[in-house]
């Protein structure tokens, strides 16, 4: 493990292990969950990302919906995203990140939607057994005071639910570095050792790790990795959604995930919505159009027209200059079957948690499960620890104590009462606890304290977390990095 110059331990390592039971490729909430199941064991497990910190691919660019439903008949989806939106109260009462459940209001604007409504409403409670609420107007009014006053009636399914996906991953993963899993980042699969159809190996840019069981969970990568082990090759769609977050000065406008009632609905996708992240701030979004690449996380500004206009209609008074940023998210979509690919190929020991396209956040402990049990039939040995953590506490933040709580945290720790981050209130503690947990990085720092996710953006605390990380890491300043490696500060 790494040592930062106080002699706090990271949560990261940066040398490879030679052997492990199992390898994890890839730490987005489905590695991490994975991780964090298997942690269950007497297992030395290994996960493994070429990205500086966990959650940082697929799940970044994700709106952070737990859904309830998705209108999906394939195998896996629409089955383990109902099981995983019954599963995540208690995994954040247990891993202590956001999570609430606001309700989709899925609602009629016009006479042919109000029609379309009555139809989705028995498809619902009769074929999917969702809890679903019919609401009529007045009622919908009460609910929703600045809802566009055409709106005839609306479904409420209640156990709707928002997160926060990179927290939600740091959370899966500390608690699962608690209970022995080893993280190692920066890493680039690079190859596999395969012997007599059974994988023996994983080969990195930075050495190789003996073992005989490999979860594919690479993302928008997972066609590579498949491929680096001859996998039989899968056409692989890039999906991209654009997501828009407005000024949190707006908190309060509207109160529940909404969305129009589609005429026609589309398998790929369940449409978008307006929504909230977990602190309140609106968020609107997302579309799904072709991306150009993995990578392609570029913004047009025909995205951002077409999500305004869909979306006003719902709330006509909303402010839709008040945009503070977006960003976009990639989907990796199996062409063939718009589905989850899970479960053991032609290679003995390499298991696919691959293709995870949404509601992957929601379905992602189901998946963890699933992978487990895939495991076990494949022939590892399963034995519980008498000893497993289940509970892991978040860093202890500001803007959720009372000025009480306030006033004794500044007493045991100074730094609580020096603020660094004024658009979120943030302060020096959280960032050198954050830190302390395995951050390295600013954007690491964002994601963990919310520090430079304000309306600023970051511009007034920018340099003093570049401080505290050159500080804490015991490097200059002109070694700390956006994001990693090609994105220092200062050039």
């Amino acid at each position: 493990m790494l040592k930062l110059c106080n002699g706090d331990v990271l949560l990261f390592s940066d040398k490879l292990p030679e052997k492990a039971d199992v390898v994890i490729i890839g730490c987005g909430v489905v590695g991490c969950a994975i991780a964090r199941e298997l942690s269950r064991y007497k297992l030395d497990v290994v996960a493994i990302d070429k990205e500086p910190d966990v959650g940082w691919g697929a799940s970044k660019g994700n709106m952070g919906v737990i859904h309830p439903f998705v209108p999906h008949k394939g195998k896996y989806k629409n089955r383990m995203c109902i099981e995983g939106n019954k599963l995540f109260e208690e995994l954040a009462k247990e891993l202590d990140f956001p999570f609430q459940r606001p309700g989709l209001l899925i609602v009629a604007l016009s006479f042919v939607q109000f029609l379309a409504l009555v139809i989705a409403y028995i498809y619902l409670r009769v074929i999917k057994k969702v809890k679903a609420k019919w609401v009529w107007r007045g009622k919908l009014r009460e609910l929703e005071p600045r809802i566009n006053k055409k709106a005839r009636a609306a479904i409420l399914v209640p156990t709707a639910g928002i997160t926060d996906p990179v927290k939600y991953a740091i959370a899966l993963a500390e608690n699962a570095a608690a209970n022995g899993v080893k993280f190692v980042l920066n890493t680039h699969v690079i190859g596999f050792e395969i012997e007599n159809g059974r994988i023996k190996a994983v080969i990195t840019d930075k050495g190789k790790i003996r073992t005989r069981f490999v979860i594919n969970a690479a993302g928008v990568y997972s066609d590579e990795i498949e491929r680096l082990a001859s996998i039989k090759k899968r056409r692989m769609w890039h999906g991209k959604g654009v997501m828009i977050v407005f000024d949190p000065i707006l908190r309060g406008h509207y109160s529940h995930i909404m969305a129009p009632m589609p005429l026609k609905i589309d398998p790929r996708t369940k449409g978008g919505a307006i929504s909230i992240s977990p602190d309140g701030t609106p968020m609107w979004g997302p579309n799904l159009v072709e991306a150009e690449g993995k990578e392609d996380t570029a913004v047009d500004s025909s995205d951002l027209k077409m999500i305004v206009e869909k979306f006003r209609a719902l709330v006509p008074d909303f402010p839709v200059n008040t945009i503070m940023k977006y960003y976009a998210g990639v989907r990796p979509v199996d062409e063939d079957s718009w589905d989850f690919v899970l479960g053991p190929t032609e290679v003995k020991g390499f298991i696919n948690a691959a293709y995870i396209l949404s509601p992957g956040l929601t379905a992602s402990y189901v998946i963890a499960k699933k992978v487990v049990d895939f495991l076990r039939e494949e022939g590892l040995e399963l034995v519980e620890k008498e000893n497993f953590v289940a509970t892991r506490r978040d860093i202890k933040s500001l803007s959720r104590m009372s000025m009480d709580e306030i006033d004794e945290a500044i007493k045991e720790n100074a730094s609580y009462g020096r603020i660094i981050c004024l658009c979120n209130n943030v302060s020096e503690a959280e960032i050198r606890e954050a830190i302390r947990r395995g951050a390295r990085t600013v954007d690491s720092i964002k994601f963990r304290t919310g520090a430079g996710k304000g309306r600023c953006q970051g511009c007034r605390c920018l340099p003093e977390i570049v401080r505290i990380l050159s500080e804490e890491l015991g490097v200059s300043v002109e070694k700390i990095t956006i994001r990693g490696e090609g994105s220092e500060i200062f050039r």
